[in-house]
């Protein structure tokens, strides 16, 4: 078991949160995507509809340990206080008597917002001091930033050094969708695996074949698989580094009983770009001169019965390159069947949760992760400092914890 907000009576009390305010902004630093805030506003309104004082604490961009200009949160205020319903102060500083000053100004339902936490070094080198600084700003701390969970910084890790950690809303949903996935999912569980590199899913697919019942690999990673089968792959994506690791993979499987499905026809073009001749063929037949970028509508098929019969389904990278056309059918294919079933059906990782938001079915599943890193670090079954901390014995904190 792990704390949550949940579990704790906010009013009179000055809570520090850490968020993911991480937001796209244009040349004029106006937001282009608020998804980041929207899933925050959850646990926000917890705290101040119970008394609590929201002392939020984020970070935007790539300042560097320097303050600079376009990566303030000061862009943030405005929006964020509409989707209050309520003004929310600025502090110029994270730390010291610029932040003290406004914390100290708040009244029971209030909210104030700190300067970026990448404004200093000692942010992300998890510096204690700089956590000990954060903590003199609150009496208890709740992380509901699962996007940065896998990163031991002062904000997420370093600051429960001191204060007890909550688990919010939307962190507590992270953890419990993904540990359902992992731990005790309703059978069969099906995994669907994409995007470009083995390598950068090497330990995920490792950890789910000891875990699901079908693990259904499409994107340019399958071509890795295919070529250690003996395949003549063209053009097609390959790390000939990663050849051995695929063939023990697929052996693996064999040996526990898994199945692991690659793709049996393909779509090939000879480059990359919208409009483009393409062709759809067996996997036997690609051309040395071509490259597939997409599963073909005899996978599509295949894929879509083995998933039909699943109580689970966790979805992780595209099915080819779906950001250029024609490329993006079997991706959308995926994300259109997945709101058909009736499953739990988990979406993580950045290019396969982009995929199902610009195709509108990201309310149609049943959880789509925020997080990219953490939750491919959460699938290989690693322990996530930013996790941990809500686990932890309060009882033997820093003095002055819980004030």
């Amino acid at each position: 078991m792990f704390r949550t907000i949940r579990d704790i009576n906010f009013a009179g009390r000055k809570v520090l949160i850490r968020v993911d305010f991480n937001v796209p902004l244009d040349e004029k630093l106006n937001i282009t995507d608020d998804t980041r805030i929207r899933m925050a506003i959850p646990t926000l309104k917890h705290i101040i509809d119970n008394g609590g004082r929201a002392i939020i604490m984020s970070h935007l961009g790539r300042p560097k340990g320097q303050p600079v200009e376009k990566y303030s949160l000061k862009s943030v205020v405005k929006h964020l206080s509409d989707l209050l319903g309520k003004p929310v102060a600025f502090a110029e500083d994270c730390i010291g008597e610029k932040a003290a000053a406004v914390v100290n100004n708040l009244k029971n339902g209030d909210v104030a917002l700190l300067e970026n936490l990448r404004f200093h070094n000692e942010e992300e080198k998890n510096d204690p001091a700089f956590a000990k600084a954060l903590a003199a700003l609150g009496d208890i701390f709740v992380s509901d930033a699962f996007g940065t969970a896998h990163r031991a910084h002062a904000s997420t890790a370093g600051i429960a050094d001191t204060l007890p950690a909550y688990a919010g809303l939307l962190m507590e949903k992270e953890i419990n969708y993904l540990g359902k996935v992992t731990t005790s999912p309703d059978r069969p569980l099906v995994a669907i695996m994409g995007g470009a590199k083995v390598s950068d899913k090497m330990l995920v697919i490792e950890n789910l074949l000891e875990k699901v019942d079908s693990l259904l690999i499409g994107g340019g990673m399958a071509f890795t698989f295919l070529k250690a089968q003996g395949y003549d792959i063209g053009k097609s994506l390959c790390e000939t580094d990663k050849l051995d690791l695929a063939l023990k993979l697929i052996e693996k499987a064999k040996k526990s009983g898994r199945k692991l499905l690659l793709p049996i026809d393909v779509v090939t073009a000879t480059e990359i770009k919208e409009g483009t001749a393409t062709r759809t063929l067996d996997i036997s037949q690609i051309p040395a001169n071509e490259l597939g970028l997409d599963i073909g509508p005899k996978t599509i098929e295949a894929f879509a019965a083995e998933l039909k019969t699943a109580k689970t389904v966790l979805w992780n990278g595209p099915m080819g390159v779906f950001e250029t056309k024609p490329f993006d059918v079997g991706t959308r294919r995926i994300a259109e069947l997945l709101t058909t079933l009736k499953a739990t059906t988990v979406v993580g990782g950045g290019d396969s949760v982009a995929a199902i938001e610009q195709m509108g079915a990201a309310d149609k599943v049943s959880h789509v992760s925020t997080g990219g890193g953490a939750c491919l670090e959460f699938l290989e079954g690693q322990t996530l400092p930013g996790i941990a901390i809500f686990s932890r014995d309060i009882n033997n904190l820093a003095e002055g914890a819980g004030k």
